[in-house]
């Protein structure tokens, strides 16, 4: 039990996929301009993430490696994860339709998040059993959740600030990320 609250905090704190491994910086850019809209991407991406590390996992171990197919892998893996932000989607657009005119574009665009993607290589090349994938799956979206909003927050701040011109709008969001980025790099010795 302490190892999983080990990988826990330091998928979500110490490595986080956005802001210490930089991947997924174009929902994390494009989303974070509304709170509502970032929350909403957020859980997206939990339910995705979380869904398709334990399928990649399930492929990669009982048919990929199984068959001598691991060539495979990154077809196979954006299927999966293709498949899942579809079905997203079409719950969003039925549900919550506000949420889904909202996400856009970037919705889809789960699909090719190489921070998605990029965790279920993590998982298979770091050579994780099935809950320590599973696990780490899950903090990392949370991770990735969790930068997200706080990148929102601030961003609906900085709305009410005086801001130069010549850091207006992404420019004052990439220093903001980037000062959120040096805030997580305190955590690298926690674990």
């Amino acid at each position: 039990m302490g190892d999983y609250i080990v990988l826990v905090v330091s998928c979500i704190f110490v490595n986080n996929i956005l802001l210490a491994q930089f991947l997924g910086n174009c929902p994390f850019l494009g989303t974070s301009k509304k709170m509502e809209t970032a929350l909403g991407m957020a859980m997206a991406v939990i339910f995705v993430l979380g869904l398709a590390g334990a399928i990649t996992w399930v492929i990669d171990a009982y048919v990929l490696k199984k068959f001598g197919l691991e060539y495979l892998q990154t077809i196979a893996f954006i299927l999966v994860i293709a498949a899942l932000v579809q079905f997203v989607e079409m719950f969003l657009k039925k549900s919550i339709p506000g949420l889904y005119a909202g996400l856009g574009i970037f919705l889809p665009l789960i699909t090719t998040n190489c921070a998605v993607f990029g965790v279920c290589v993590l998982n298979v090349q770091n050579e994780l059993g099935f809950m320590e994938s599973l696990v780490t799956s899950v903090a990392y979206a949370a991770g990735f959740g969790l930068a997200l909003v706080l990148f929102a927050g601030l961003r609906e701040r900085i709305l009410l600030a005086r801001v130069p011109r010549a850091l207006q709008d992404t420019s004052i969001g990439l220093v903001t990320a980037g000062l959120i980025a040096l805030s997580f790099m305190g955590f690298k010795g926690l674990v």
